[in-house]
């Protein structure tokens, strides 16, 4: 897998999750199986706000040149994809969502798992 690949992809889900958060939240919780109250569906635009910048900074970096900065996004990545996941794995465990939960659950691992790719082992291979 090419870096330029894994970040268009960390876009295009942000992206497309952050613009439902913010349009659509409650209709994004009911594929869950959960309700928002109107403090909930305000957090859920929030989240969808920075779901959206986190789409366009991996958007706007994919084709960045090996930096220092580069590093530093991949690196913020894989921690913030690390925390979502097991965030999401002891939500799924403890039934909070319906089944389709464990989407969430294996999006964030894939994506902590490709970033810890670019971050440790690509890096020793450079």
């Amino acid at each position: 897998m090419k870096l330029k690949s894994l970040f268009v992809f960390n876009a295009i889900t942000a992206i497309i999750f952050g613009v439902g958060s913010v349009l659509a939240p409650q209709m994004i919780v009911s594929l869950f199986g959960a309700t928002l109250n109107p403090a909930g569906m305000l957090m859920m635009r929030y989240g969808g706000a920075w779901l959206i910048g986190i789409g366009l900074l991996a958007w706007f970096a994919r084709n960045a040149a090996d930096s220092e900065a580069r590093r530093a996004i991949i690196l913020a990545f894989l921690i913030c994809y690390s925390i979502a996941f097991i965030v999401a794995l002891i939500s799924q465990l403890a039934a909070v969502l319906n089944a389709f939960g464990w989407g969430t659950v294996a999006l964030n691992l894939l994506l902590a798992l490709g970033y810890g790719y670019f971050q440790f082992a690509k890096q020793q291979a450079v």
